[in-house]
């Protein structure tokens, strides 16, 4: 059995975007699958996951929180217990726009590195 404490176990990685981005299974992660990468996310009040592609398939699950998605031309408010399919080549992002944290879980396959996390480290997505 493989196990990890998702908050004890994992420090994860803060992003300048206003996030701290843990990812539990996949390449950078706590456990390594074949498949998928999986990760959990707090998004700090005015913060986000900004709008970026790849071309993985991915989903958000809400878990608390309220915030806006925009996928390709679209945009939804979201909240706790919300889950959102994104297809692959979409370009999307997640913003909170509530007083509270927002947390969320993400699964995207096949695993990879993807390279949005890069470029907002490097100034280049904000």
């Amino acid at each position: 059995m493989e196990k990890v404490n998702i908050f004890r176990d994992i420090e994860g990685t803060e992003f300048p975007a206003g996030r701290r981005t843990r990812v539990i299974i996949g390449e950078n992660g706590a456990m390594e699958a074949e498949h998928f990468c999986q990760g959990y996310v707090v998004i700090y009040p005015g913060g986000s996951i900004p709008m970026h592609d790849h071309s993985t398939e991915e989903t958000y699950t809400i878990l608390q929180g309220e915030g806006r998605i925009v996928i390709g031309d679209e945009a939804e408010t979201v909240g706790a217990g919300d889950a959102v399919y994104i297809r692959p080549g979409l370009t999307h992002g997640l913003f909170n726009t509530g007083e509270t944290d927002l947390h969320l879980m993400f699964v995207y396959a096949p695993k990879m590195i993807v390279d949005h996390w890069a470029q907002e480290k490097a100034g280049i997505l904000k």
